[in-house]
């Protein structure tokens, strides 16, 4: 099971939609230029996270992106449903009739456990504890910063 680019990228993208956001929609320019993003490849994202209603766009002058829920609302897992699919290790976990032999697979179980396992991390944590770790992370790098001077 790999997360893609689409997963990571959305998920950076949140995040820093979410700690900017303050009640005003963020252009996805700014949040290209903070993440490294191309702006091509984030409207890409933010039309399915849209379509998913995740994030709602307003238009004009002051237009841009915000987060349709509160961060505590929004779960990885939703995001990575929306920008991925089911998050699996093997497709035979979700699609009954991907596999003949899925009745006497020996590994059929491991697979489901490891999706169940996977799954339930995802699922209880939001988009408020990934800004929390963010946000943590950079009050340590400041700290840092400051004892090296």
């Amino acid at each position: 099971m790999r997360i893609s680019t689409k997963g990571r990228y959305g998920l950076r993208a949140l995040v820093d939609l979410a700690e900017h956001e303050e009640g005003k929609a963020i252009p996805i320019r700014k949040i290209s230029e903070r993440q490294d993003i191309s702006e091509q490849y984030l409207e890409q994202l933010f039309a399915t996270l849209r379509k998913a209603e995740l994030v709602k766009s307003v238009r004009g002058a002051h237009g841009g992106y915000m987060l349709n829920h509160e961060p505590e609302d929004i779960t990885v897992a939703e995001i990575l449903t929306a920008l991925e699919g089911p998050v699996v290790p093997v497709d035979c976990v979700v699609e009954e009739n991907f596999c003949n032999y899925v009745d006497r697979c020996v590994m059929h179980g491991l697979w489901e456990e490891m999706a169940e396992a996977v799954n339930e991390i995802i699922e209880n944590t939001t988009l408020a504890d990934l800004l929390a770790r963010a946000l943590a992370e950079k009050k340590d790098e400041r700290r840092q910063k400051s004892d090296v001077k």
